[in-house]
This record gives structure tokens, C-alpha cells and sequence, in this order.
């Protein structure tokens, strides 16, 4: 039985409201599915009700009874209300059971025909509540479902906890909601639930949430703007939503400098208290509001001499924070102060930021009140506004440097000099360097319907080639467009043969090409007289050629490093401190590559330079990774992918070396579809540089999770493409001796031998002690399957001791697990018997932390093992679950471990239900008819 369906929304209906749910969900789920109880707390408008309706609908369809209600705040004063709503419709069904004085009590209260009080009627009320649900609960499990419990009425709050606190082991799971101030304030609302009840704070969304959850309404906006939505809403998805829907339907945009225009329907939030404030008050508040960190202090200045009483009022009606961080004064929400700013007239706007151009101390916050404070164009304001944005530039704070540069062309006259279109082109390389290629984009497309001057069409159309990012094919029709422009200028020639090497690179694949545009660009560069793109010419062309495993690598490096240099080079992703970082990574110089590429990291984040921060994240995750530091690696793998998808810049890239991280450090199923994702992406923009990492990435996941003959797919792949962009050095995708391994394990001893011994040429060629190590580790997993087991011994020594020295934690463990397994294999006649210990390997992926490998070890340990000799080809039973869905596999891989459906709950945080749901589509999928079956398939036995 159901009660109040017609309370039921759909949960699932709208997608995009769960967007950033997945933390509460998942906890809420768990604590459900273990038969607690769950309160959801959070401000108004945060998705509280959205959860709140997912989870009445998962858990109500295993429910015999599902009492609900939904208060509201003009009905909060009438008493017994929600009590009505929860048990109105069951009354007739359990008063029966009830005893007389307990069912009149009740009925009374329910009904409203009686004088029944929490006062006369106490004891047998709160009785009758308790009797009523367990009779329920003695028909089958009840769920109740309470919405905005701060408007639930005092008399049903009290039955309600009375009754919870007593139902013991009765099957009844309480699911409640309630609005909540920064987080404060829930305890209250647990008197009304049972003692077991997990509080699950519903937290706003992070900006790429707000990106996805406006882009699911279709709201195509910029990412700047979707920043500032972000900030404005705090995060918000009600005021995020309303703030979307208001900017895609305004055409005219805000200015720069000013907050986003607030729709009536959020305004109507705030104005009501705004009312109540004096003008004078009112005045200070807009003071607060245009000011970036207002203080009292700066308030006094700013000529509000009685701020300390005014901001106290407005305090006290809930508009600014009660308790304030430091000596700032702050609203109680972005919202509030941007009601407020909207509201005003342009004339008290002005008249606020006056004020504060001469009150603010700092001098990019003068600049910038000064002009906002200004009608019309202003030659001197655009000067200090252009002032400002340099300043802003180097203190690291790129995106306020782009804004104040968008000023400046705002107030420059159109024969200013520098021109308009001068400060927007600056304006739009500083929203590069903060990662907004929207908004760069937008810019440069602007200054392209409107300048006729060269120099400035070329800089605008490198900006619009820049925000492809690797996606250069969407460019192609560009390139004519932009040599056109530049006419025979040596200067403007530079940068656009410079953009031809990366798309030879990118889009070719052609290294010899990228190397002869990068040589054209130094020349021309150089005979221009620019410096700072002759320097990224040269840097660029010893990235090839380090790549390409050229001899004049070295030779190109030394000229990129003569001086003069430029500081913007040096730090630049695409500088010649990458080159250099690149050269001694693989060189196996680890130390001096770790501190190469922190110092990068510490100065560009120093510079706020976005897509720096990314690609040197990735490489110190790759440097960690390398060294065996899988924990750490991982952590800053994740950190990179979050920032990427962040700003859109380097997403295929960060996805690649994140899979290589969970795959030795974290989830080998996160792995794997981080690896599928990178090689879509890569095939979606032409990259056939990322696609040839991206595949050796999915062929390093699939040799972890097990899938040999998956591994060799991918890696043969991976080798394909590197054969045909012409790389030959081993230490650029490292895939040869997993390439090998994985060839062994599924038979080809001939193709895993050919492939060591051409990679070995090349490494010995190139002096890559560490691919020579991991060579030779493949090379004696193919002599062991050969018989030759002495010399498998004796090389997997030698090559573990190498791995050691030079200092690839992971790798060394690697060689040590092969020595275990190959000690534990099947005797060969004549061979000296070797201890059969994995505790070496074991020790070894604990000190870095390679979760995955050691869960291996783990399970090579275990007593009475199936046997899984290194050396022959594996039974395929994860590789049978390659055609099941995400969760599927999980589900069946616990299975295969031993697990039971509560466990596999329980780790995966989903329902008992939704366990069982999962394994009968894997049986169905699979062909088997129980979870034995599952078992059987991992030993490789036939299931039929």
C-alpha cells in the first residue's frame, strides 16, 4: 500500500536536477540499504526536494507503504497538519488496531472534529502515532517522506520523534528534508527522525556543474559568464538556473566590470528586506556591493560615517553574514548583493563607485571604480585602466587583468592611441592565459569584423587558432584567411608558420614537417626581430626533435637557452623549460625532471596561467608516476583532469594520463573508461599525437585489469600510429615492454620477441637504460614461456636491480611480482628450486602505492588459488565481461572475488535491490543462471 502518490514527482524524470548529486545519493543510498534513516539538509533552493523525490522513488517501490508530506510555511501554525497528510489515508486501515483511548486521540487530531491537544491528549497521541506505524510495518516495510521540515508544525514534529525514537528494529525508514543555514541547524530537525539517522548535507554545485546543468537546458553561454553565474548563484542551481535563463534570453550582454543582471523573479527573494532598510542604509549596502573586499574601514573612507549601525541592521534582517570573516563586511549571499546592484539607478551606481575610486587603497580597484564611475570615453581612464591590467598581469590574476583591459577599449576614443581593438587583443590573450577561450574567442571574432590593419588581424586570428586547442581541424580555413593577411612581414609570417607546426603535428601526424615549420618560424622570427616567438620556435622544434629521437636535439636545446631570454618563454607549456623538462624525463634524469617541472608549476600558478598549470600538473603526475609514487601521481592526475574540464583546455591529454594513474595507483574501471574517452576524443579532433598515447594508456589498463588479448588490441594500435608519425624513440609512450608482455600471455612469442628486439635497437641507440630494463623483464617472460627458465631468472634479476637504480619504483615491483610468479610456476626438469615468496613484490607496491598491482598479489596468494601460470594464455573471464555496462562489471568482478549482494551493496553504495536487479541482466548477458556460474568463469571452468 502507497499512500499520497499524488505527492510523487518523478525523480528521475529531469537528469540534469541530479547533476552534482552523486556524493549525496550515494551516501544516502547506503545508509538506506542498511535500513537507517536519512535527513537532507541545505539551503533553500540547493536540491534538497530533488534528492528527496530520486530516493522516495528508488526505495518506495520495495515499500508495502509509503507515507508522505510536504509542508508549507502558511500552513506551519495549524497543528497536526503533516500528521494529517503522513497518516490520513492509512487511519482506516490500523484504527482497528488500535485501543479506544489511543484511536479516539488520534482520529480527533487527524480529522479536526474534536478539541484533541499535544496538552490533554499527550500520552495517547504520541502512543497511537507509535502503534499506528508499527502496524504498518507488521504488513510489510514503510517509508516515511517529509519535505521542508522547517515548516512542519511543532505538534506533528513532536509525535513523529516520539514515535521514531521507539520503533527499534521495526521496518520503517524515515527520508526527510530540511532548510539549513551554512550547514547549522539540522539537529532539530532530528527529534522528528529515528536515532539511527544520517544527516546528508546537499552542497552547492562546483562551477563545471553549473556549466553541465545549464548546458542540459540549453543554455549556451560562455565560460566567463558561467563563472560568474557560478559565483553569483554560489553555486546555487535554482539561482543558477534562473540567472541561465535570464542571460540567454537578454541579447545585450552585461558590461565588463559589472555584475550579472538579476532576473525579478530572484530579486523578489531579497527586496522584501531591502525595504525595510533606511535610504541611508540602503546607500551603504550599495557601497558594500560595488566594492571587491569592502571593510568598515573602507566604508568610512567612502564617506559612510555610520556603517557600523547601518551594517548592523542589515544584519540583523539576514542580508549580510552575521558572523564575517576578518574585517570584511559580506553579504549573507552573492545574490543579495547583486538584487541590490540591479536595483540601483545608473546615477547611484556612479555615485557609489566615485566613492570608492578615491577610497579603495589598492590600485587596480581605484582603476577600475574610476571607470565605472565615468560616462562616456576617457582617454586618461583608459590609460590607468591599461595600467591596472599590466598590473593585474603580473601579480597572476589574469582573468581580472582581461577584464580591465575590455575596460579600457570601453573607454578609449577610436582614434586613441592604442586603439580599441589593441586592448581587446591584450584583453583576449589574458583570457587565454586564465583559460576563457570562449571569451577570448568571441573577442577576437569582434576585432575581425571590424579592423582592417594586419597586425591585428593576424593577432586575432592566432587567438581564434589558439582556443581550438588540439582540435586544429575546426581551424583549417583559417590558416589562408591569416597568410593572406600578413603579406610577406617576417614578423607576422613567424606566428602563423609557427601554428602550421602544431597542426602538422596534431593534425599530419607528420614530425619531419612540425620540425621544418618550427626551423621556418625561429628564421623568420629572428629576421622580425621577435624574440619571444623565435624562442618558442626554437623550444618547439627540440620538443620534436627530442621526440623524434633526432641527434640535433641537444644542439637545438642549447640555442633555445642563449640569451637574451624572454621570462614568458621560459615558463610557457610550450617553453623551452618543457623542452628541457621533456629531454631529461627521458633520459631517465628523474630527480632533475621533478624539479624541473615544480618550479614550472610554482611560477605559472604564481602567473595564474590556467592551461600552464594543467600541462605541468600532468607532467609532475608523469614524473611521480615514473618514479613509483602512484598515490601522488594519481592525486595530481585527478587534480589536472578537474581543472581541465574546468576550462575545456587539455581534457584528452589529462584524460590519458589519469587512466595511467588509476590503472597503477586507483580504479582499474576508472581507468579504462578514462582511456576509452581519451581515444574517442583524440579520434573526434584528428589528434593523432594523443591518439597514439591514448591507446597505449586503454592497452596499460586492459594488461592491469587482466584483459591480455584487449592489452595487444590497443597496443598494437598505439604502435601503428607511432610507426607512422615516424617516432622511433621507446621512451616517449614506454608501451613496448607491456606490448610484449601482453603478447606473451596470450601465445605470440615470435611477434613479443620482434617487438623487443627493434625497440631495443632503438634504445640502445638512444641511450634509455630504463626501456632497456623494462626489455629486458618482457624478454624473460618470453624465455620462461620457452622453458628456459634459468636464463628468465637471471634476466629478471638483472633487470629489477637496473629498475632500482635508476630510481622506477613501479617498474622495479613489476619485476619482482614476474620473479614471484615465474618461482611459483610449474617445475621444469633440471632448474634450481627458487623460494616461492611474494612478499618482495608485495613490499614493493606498498611503498608506491599501486593499489591494483598489489590486489593482484593479493590475489595470487590466496590459499588454494586456481592456477594462473604467467606464461600460458589466462582463461577470459574478465575479457567476457568487456560487453557488460559500467556497473555490471563491477557487480560481477565482486562476485568473482566472493562477495555477497548486501557487500557488493555496501561497497558500491547502491541497494540490496538494485544488486540483485544488476546481476540478473549479467546472467542474462553472460548466458549463465547464477552467481555459481559467475564464480566458474573466473576459474575458467565451463559453465554450462
Amino acid at each position: 500500500m502507497t499512500v499520497r502518490r499524488d505527492f510523487q514527482e518523478s525523480g528521475r524524470g529531469r537528469s540534469d536536477l541530479l547533476i552534482g548529486r552523486e556524493d549525496a545519493l550515494a551516501a544516502a543510498r547506503e545508509q538506506l540499504s542498511r535500513g537507517g534513516s536519512v535527513l537532507l539538509h541545505g539551503p533553500a533552493g540547493i536540491g534538497k526536494s530533488t534528492v528527496l523525490r530520486t530516493l522516495a522513488a528508488e526505495y518506495g517501490e520495495s515499500a508495502r507503504t509509503v507515507l508522505r508530506c510536504s509542508a508549507t510555511e502558511s500552513e506551519s501554525h495549524l497543528p497536526f497538519l503533516a500528521l494529517a497528510d503522513l497518516l490520513g489515508l492509512a487511519l482506516d486501515e490500523v484504527s482497528g488496531q488500535l485501543p479506544v483511548a489511543q484511536r479516539v486521540a488520534l482520529e480527533a487530531a487527524l480529522t479536526g472534529r474534536g478539541e484533541s491537544t499535544l496538552q490533554r491528549d499527550g500520552l495517547a497521541l504520541r502512543l497511537a502515532v507509535l502503534s499506528a506505524l508499527r502496524a504498518l510495518a507488521a504488513k510489510g516495510p514503510v517509508l516515511v517522506v517529509a519535505d521542508d521540515l522547517q515548516w512542519l508544525d511543532s505538534a506533528s514534529t513532536e509525535l513523529l520523534g516520539f514515535a521514531a525514537r521507539r520503533l527499534g528494529d521495526d521496518p520503517v525508514r524515515m527520508v526527510f528534508a530540511g532548510r539549513t543555514v551554512d550547514g547549522q541547524e539540522y539537529d532539530r530537525y532530528l527529534r522528528a527522525s529515528t536515532p539511527d539517522t544520517l544527516a546528508v548535507r546537499v552542497n552547492p554545485l562546483t562551477r563545471s556543474q553549473v556549466e553541465t546543468l545549464l548546458e542540459h537546458r540549453g543554455y549556451a553561454l560562455p565560460r566567463s559568464t558561467v563563472r560568474e553565474i557560478h559565483r553569483t548563484s554560489a553555486g546555487n542551481p535554482l539561482y543558477a538556473l534562473e540567472l541561465g535563463r535570464a542571460l540567454a534570453e537578454n541579447p545585450t550582454p552585461p558590461r565588463p566590470g559589472e555584475p550579472l543582471p538579476v532576473p525579478t523573479s530572484l530579486r523578489a527573494l531579497v527586496l522584501s528586506r531591502l525595504e525595510m532598510l533606511s535610504d541611508d542604509a540602503r546607500r551603504t549596502l550599495l557601497v558594500v556591493s560595488a566594492g571587491a573586499r569592502p571593510t568598515l574601514a573602507l566604508l568610512h573612507a567612502a564617506g559612510r560615517k555610520n556603517a557600523e549601525a547601518e551594517t548592523a541592521q542589515a544584519a540583523a534582517l539576514g542580508l549580510l553574514a552575521t558572523e564575517p570573516e576578518g574585517p570584511a563586511v559580506r553579504f549573507a549571499h552573492p545574490l543579495v548583493s547583486a538584487a541590490l546592484y540591479a536595483e540601483a539607478s545608473a546615477q547611484e551606481r556612479r555615485a557609489a563607485h566615485a566613492a570608492l575610486s578615491t577610497a579603495a587603497s589598492d590600485p587596480i580597484e581605484r582603476a577600475r571604480h574610476l571607470a565605472l564611475a565615468t560616462d562616456g570615453t576617457d582617454p586618461q581612464v583608459a590609460a590607468r585602466l591599461a595600467e591596472a591590467a599590466a598590473l593585474a598581469r603580473d601579480r597572476g590574476a589574469p582573468t581580472v587583468a582581461s577584464s580591465l583591459g575590455l575596460l579600457a577599449a570601453r573607454y578609449t576614443p577610436a582614434d586613441g592611441v592604442p586603439n580599441p581593438d589593441e586592448h581587446r587583443l591584450r584583453a583576449a590573450e589574458d583570457a587565454i592565459t586564465a583559460g576563457e577561450l570562449d571569451l577570448a574567442r568571441d573577442i577576437a571574432r569582434q576585432v575581425l569584423a571590424r579592423s582592417t590593419v594586419p597586425a591585428q588581424r593576424v593577432r586575432a586570428w592566432i587567438i581564434v587558432i589558439d582556443t581550438a586547442g588540439h582540435a586544429m581541424t575546426e581551424v583549417d580555413a583559417v590558416f589562408p584567411q591569416a597568410l593572406a593577411d600578413a603579406g610577406d612581414d617576417p614578423r607576422l609570417l613567424a606566428l602563423i608558420h609557427y601554428q602550421l607546426a602544431w597542426r602538422a603535428l596534431l593534425v599530419e601526424g607528420n614530425f619531419a614537417e612540425c620540425r621544418e615549420e618550427a626551423a621556418r618560424a625561429a628564421e623568420l622570427a629572428e629576421r622580425g626581430g621577435d624574440r619571444y616567438t623565435e624562442l618558442m620556435s626554437l623550444s618547439f622544434q627540440a620538443q620534436t626533435e627530442t621526440l623524434m629521437g633526432h641527434p640535433d636535439a641537444p644542439a637545438t636545446i642549447k640555442r633555445a637557452l642563449r640569451e637574451p631570454q624572454d621570462p614568458q618563454v621560459t615558463v610557457h607549456h610550450n617553453g623551452i623549460g618543457t623542452a628541457r623538462f621533456r629531454w631529461l624525463i627521458m633520459s631517465d634524469q628523474l630527480p632533475e625532471a621533478r624539479a624541473t617541472i615544480t618550479t614550472l608549476l610554482r611560477e605559472v600558478r604564481r602567473r595564474g596561467s590556467v592551461e600552464s598549470e594543467v600541462h605541468f600538473l600532468r607532467g609532475l603526475a608523469e614524473t611521480e608516476l615514473r618514479c613509483g609514487h602512484c598515490g601522488r601521481a594519481l592525486d595530481l592526475a585527478r587534480e589536472s583532469l578537474r581543472l581541465a574540464r574546468d576550462t575545456g583546455i587539455g581534457e584528452v591529454a589529462s584524460a590519458m594520463l589519469a587512466a595511467l594513474a588509476e590503472a597503477s595507483g586507483g580504479d582499474v574501471d576508472r581507468a579504462l573508461a578514462l582511456a576509452r574517452e581519451s581515444v574517442e576524443h583524440a579520434e573526434e579532433n584528428g589528434d593523432l599525437i594523443y591518439l597514439s598515447r591514448a591507446q597505449a594508456a586503454l592497452g596499460y589498463a586492459r594488461l592491469v585489469a587482466g584483459d591480455a588479448p584487449g592489452a595487444v588490441q590497443s597496443l598494437r594500435r598505439a604502435r601503428e600510429l607511432e610507426h607512422d608519425l615516424g617516432v622511433d624513440d621507446p621512451a616517449r609512450g614506454r608501451w613496448q615492454g607491456d606490448l610484449a608482455e601482453a603478447l606473451v600471455r596470450v601465445g605470440e612469442l615470435d611477434e613479443a620477441q620482434e617487438v623487443i628486439d627493434v625497440s631495443r635497437a632503438h634504445a640502445l641507440r638512444l641511450g634509455r637504460e630504463s626501456v632497456l630494463a623494462v626489455l629486458d623483464r618482457a624478454e624473460a617472460l618470453v624465455r620462461a614461456a620457452r622453458g628456459e627458465h634459468e636464463a628468465a631468472l637471471a634476466q629478471l634479476t638483472s633487470a629489477q636491480d637496473r629498475l632500482a637504480k635508476l630510481g622506477y619504483g613501479l617498474e622495479e615491483a613489476r619485476a619482482a611480482l614476474a620473479l614471484a610468479e615465474l618461482r611459483t610456476g610449474p617445475p621444469v626438469p633440471g632448474a634450481t628450486p627458487a623460494p616461492t615468496s611474494y612478499d618482495e613484490a608485495a613490499r614493493l607496491f606498498r611503498r608506491s602505492r599501486a593499489l591494483p598491482w598489489l590486489r593482484r598479489v593479493d590475489a595470487a596468494t590466496v590459499p588454494n588459488p586456481a592456477p594462473q601460470p604467467l606464461f600460458v594464455q589466462r582463461p577470459q573471464a574478465l575479457a567476457a565481461l568487456d560487453g557488460l555496462a559500467a556497473m555490471e562489471r563491477q557487480v560481477a568482478a565482486l562476485v568473482m572475488e566472493g562477495a555477497t549482494n548486501r557487500e557488493i551493496a555496501g561497497r558500491l553504495f547502491i541497494s540490496v535491490k538494485t544488486v540483485e536487479a544488476t546481476l540478473t541482466r549479467v546472467y542474462r548477458k553472460l548466458g549463465i543462471r547464477s552467481r555459481v556460474d559467475i564464480v566458474r568463469l573466473a576459474a575458467g571452468r565451463h559453465t554450462g
